[in-house]
């Protein structure tokens, strides 16, 4: 058995190598640079040449810019648009055969502040949001047409040690760390009662494992259905250390929050079996490093 991952550098990559390897399939890793095979999915010739060549198993398509300004906006569309486009027409002429995964994304939804699932209706507000529909409607073109083998998963908030500091989650624990050294600095955060999901990115990638190794549903949801507020997760980090949060956090109430809350309805997914093993707490522990 043998698996492509483009977009292997990234968090969603590793656990899914290390869970990949497991299982016995070898795997081919790509991405623009640190990889076996570095190259650029926008680049049709090198897409076609890596899936002709290696004609794997599975596909798995994780290459993307993580986050929603629009000043990502050509980067995001030729990650996410012209790399899916790449991918399905090089494995409609050279691996027909390959079972593919198409990453979404929980911003993707129209959020009314209810949980979603897989019937709720798409919004693009935002450069990713409308990149990441472009790429479901293109898997659904050759699911439908060409009868291909193509699975869409929308992930919900997840983190780990891998996460750049840009991600609040991954900033709140390195700060708190930080703070148990002696550190007196202050952090500035926007909204903290925003709510949304913490889930573990080793559990999600163990959900697209799930997802494409059965042939009944090609487009899940994959979350916890469980929330909680950016307050939750900074209480929680400073409880660790014995310190109240409110002696080193500053809030920013000028800023302007994407959304209120948003969470999953994960029944179908939890319906194939899948089920995530880290619990909020848990989480804590792993993002602050405690064994």
């Amino acid at each position: 058995m043998k698996a492509v991952i483009f977009g292997s550098n990234g968090q969603d990559g590793y656990f899914l190598t290390k869970l990949l390897n497991i299982n016995n399939v070898e795997v081919f890793d790509s991405s623009r640079n640190n990889s076996n095979y570095n190259g650029n999915i926008e680049d049709i010739k090198f897409v076609e040449k890596l899936i002709k060549k290696v004609k794997p198993n599975y596909i798995f398509h994780f290459a993307a810019h993580s986050t929603t300004s629009h000043n990502a906006i050509y980067e995001n569309h030729s990650a996410i648009c012209t790399g899916t486009i790449n991918i399905l027409e090089s494995s409609r002429k050279y691996s027909p055969n390959s079972k593919i995964f198409l990453s979404g994304s929980a911003m993707q939804f129209k959020n009314n502040e209810l949980p979603i699932n897989e019937k709720t209706s798409f919004e693009a507000k935002s450069p990713y949001a409308f990149s990441r529909i472009h790429s479901v409607y293109a898997g659904r073109y050759f699911r439908e047409i060409y009868g291909m083998k193509i699975f869409i998963g929308y992930f919900f908030n997840h983190d780990s040690l891998l996460r750049s500091e840009k991600h609040i989650n991954m900033k709140i624990a390195q700060f708190v760390t930080k703070i148990s050294s002696g550190s007196e600095e202050k952090l500035v955060i926007g909204n903290i009662d925003v709510m949304k999901e913490y889930n573990y990115a080793e559990d999600m990638v163990e959900a697209v494992w799930y997802l494409i190794n059965q042939e009944e549903h090609f487009e899940v949801v994959i979350g916890s259905g469980k929330a909680y507020s950016i307050l939750d997760w900074t209480k929680s980090c400073f409880d660790k250390i014995d310190k109240k949060w409110e002696d080193y956090v500053v809030i920013d109430y000028n800023y302007k929050p994407e959304y209120k809350i948003l969470v999953s309805n994960p029944e179908l997914i939890l319906s194939l079996g899948w089920k995530p093993k880290t619990d909020f707490n848990k989480l804590v522990n792993i993002m602050m490093r405690i064994l």
